[in-house]
């Protein structure tokens, strides 16, 4: 296997692209060699759900789409990344205990602290940005 592996995909900014991109996450994943229901496999699969979740609700239709970025540095990181082309960068909403919503990079970011990872955000030239995770990659 190659010791770089990229793959990405455009989703439109739909709520239905949200199972779209976990689920090309997820098999993207195992043909890599990490099998969905894997723990590390879920942990990713839920993180690209939520911030699949954030680039449809919070562009507020300024990014008619998203993209889904995959990176592998074969035994070393896996790189995850979400891109909008909406200029304002994530923030912590506040939550009210009630409040379905309003907790995802809450959520994001103590799944990639808990597994070893970094979250970063970067701006694109379009004046979007891209939500990146980086995780230890730890597949036999």
């Amino acid at each position: 296997m190659a010791d770089h592996q990229e793959a990405s995909v455009t989703l439109p900014s739909d709520p239905a692209s949200v199972t779209a991109a976990r689920r090309y996450v997820t098999d993207v994943l195992a043909e890599w060699g990490l099998p969905e229901g894997a723990e590390a496999a879920d942990t990713v699969s839920l993180i690209v759900s939520e911030l699949a979740t954030n680039a449809v609700l919070h562009t507020f239709g300024q990014s008619p789409t998203f993209r889904v970025d995959i990176q592998l540095d074969r035994d070393e990181r896996l790189r995850v990344g979400v891109t909008d082309s909406h200029p304002r960068w994530p923030r912590r909403l506040p939550a009210a205990v009630q409040q379905d919503n309003g907790r995802g990079m809450v959520i994001i970011r103590w799944l990639t602290a808990e597994s070893g990872g970094k979250l970063s955000v970067t701006p694109t030239a379009e004046g979007g940005k891209t939500v990146w995770i980086s995780l230890p990659w730890s597949v036999a």
